[in-house]
């Protein structure tokens, strides 16, 4: 951390986590824990049992929830919840010391900002407003900021990318296609996710500024969903459609709960190109993301 990051009355082996039971999260967990610390581990949701090292708080609209009375102030924080939601969360940071704030935001702020789709653009708007929020924010308390952009994030059979490709093949067969689907894409893994979040709490280097985070290898969509067929021990069936063909396809397919949010949109990125350097990142935050091999947990069982 950088000079002056620790005063006397901080607790220097807790972590304050917001967002612990998403995906990113559960991966942070076991990693802070391995480095000898403990979290305190906030969520919407009520969280019974006591994991070793980890105390869960239930977070409540503006609440403040109150620290346990061993508990100094803490200095570090992540937040892997939406980054829209953290300013919401400002008064708790501010209440119990906060002094440097990790937090994930999402190159969808670039790709996004241009979509079809008016809900893909509103995305991409509050990304952005909540990242100069938070810059905002913190400068004007003297607190550091790093902000980290994964591109696709991908894992543990429960994340909202890779997993609705499988689910789709498990249940149809088959994966629909615009054109040649050739845009290139770069999928990181939850885990590097969260080893570049812990990286960033710690690194001095980091301070105040922003993070691309992309996996270590880059390949056409078309390739990534062969991946998926060959991971699920299926030989490809790619069905190749013009986008009037798609958007018929999508019409009947958003008659069905699982895929409302599919859109036109998601089919037209099948032949961008969504690329983004992280070597920025591998400089500060030691970032060496895996390449794209499936495992079978990252497929899941469902």
């Amino acid at each position: 951390m950088s000079d002056g990051f620790w005063d006397s009355d901080v607790d220097e082996d807790l972590v304050g986590l917001i967002g612990a039971r998403s995906l990113v999260g559960t991966c942070l967990l076991p990693l802070i824990i391995r480095d000898g610390r403990q979290v305190l581990a906030f969520s919407r949701h009520v969280v019974a049992r006591e994991n070793a090292g980890v105390h869960w708080q239930q977070l409540s609209g503006a609440t403040v929830p109150a620290l346990p009375v061993a508990v100094k102030r803490i200095a570090a924080w992540i937040c892997v919840a939406p980054i829209w939601v953290l300013p919401e969360h400002f008064p708790l940071l501010e209440a119990h010391g906060v002094r440097r704030i990790v937090t994930l935001s999402s190159t969808s702020c670039f790709t996004k900002s241009n979509s079809s789709d008016q809900a893909e653009q509103e995305v991409a708007r509050r990304l952005v407003e909540s990242e100069a929020r938070l810059r905002e924010w913190a400068a004007a308390r003297g607190i550091d900021w790093i902000i980290l952009r994964p591109t696709l994030i991908y894992g543990n059979g429960q994340d909202k990318n890779i997993s609705e490709i499988v689910r789709f093949i498990r249940r149809f067969g088959f994966f629909p296609l615009l054109g040649l689907a050739g845009g290139l894409r770069q999928p990181v893994h939850a885990e590097d996710v969260a080893s570049a979040c812990f990286a960033a709490l710690k690194a001095p280097r980091a301070g105040n500024r922003a993070y691309n985070l992309s996996g270590g290898e880059t390949l056409g969509y078309r390739e990534m969903v062969c991946r998926v067929f060959a991971a699920l021990g299926r030989s490809p069936r790619l069905l190749t459609v013009p986008l009037s063909a798609f958007r018929a396809v999508l019409a009947f397919m958003r008659l069905l709960p699982r895929y409302r949010h599919w859109t036109a949109a998601m089919a037209e990125r099948m032949n961008r190109d969504l690329v983004f350097d992280h070597v920025d990142a591998s400089r500060d935050l030691d970032f060496s993301p895996r390449a794209f091999v499936l495992s079978k947990n990252d497929i899941g069982t469902l």
